[in-house]
């Protein structure tokens, strides 16, 4: 069971996922979609991602992901995004035209898009939220080292390469 220090890890990527899928559901406006249809593509899209983006905050959390690395990340919005969009299609769509699996294959690719915008939106934002947060969570406070020691290695680097 994932406890309360946890799911506070997991906020500020739900957040992202589901703004994130909001937006790019909101798009079908732009398509010509009646209202309600936009609501419903919105929302069936800002669930999952932000489902999928807090499961990557508590992965961050518990040490499965580092903070300024992507390949990792990239391969877990490769599957992630691409489950988002089956669902959104499942239930708003008519995207599936020449199938299933050509229409994965695309969201896949998609992804790694996706998961840039999300990763860099997240370095920035996760960061101030553990410093609101480490004082009363111990997840928060370790994860908040994790990214002082990377932006540490980040400057040796910076200087080392200036001499």
């Amino acid at each position: 069971m994932i406890g309360r220090h946890s799911l506070e890890l997991a906020l500020p990527g739900a957040s992202i996922g589901a703004a994130a899928g909001a937006m790019a559901g909101g798009l079908t406006l732009l398509a010509g979609q009646p209202t309600g249809m936009v609501a419903l593509s919105a929302l069936a899209l800002a669930v999952p991602l932000g489902l999928f983006g807090g499961l990557y905050g508590v992965l961050l959390g518990h040490g499965v992901f580092r903070p300024g690395t992507f390949g990792p990340v990239g391969l877990f919005w490769m599957v992630a995004f691409p489950v988002s969009r089956l669902v959104q299609e499942s239930l708003a769509g008519v995207g599936m035209a020449d199938g299933v699996l050509p229409f994965l294959a695309y969201q896949a690719m998609v992804a790694l898009g996706f998961a840039i915008g999300f990763v860099w939106l997240h370095e920035r934002l996760m960061p101030h939220w553990l410093m609101r947060r480490a004082g009363a969570n111990p997840e928060a406070k370790a994860l908040l080292g994790q990214y002082i020691k990377h932006a540490q290695a980040l400057q040796a680097t910076r200087k080392g390469s200036r001499r």
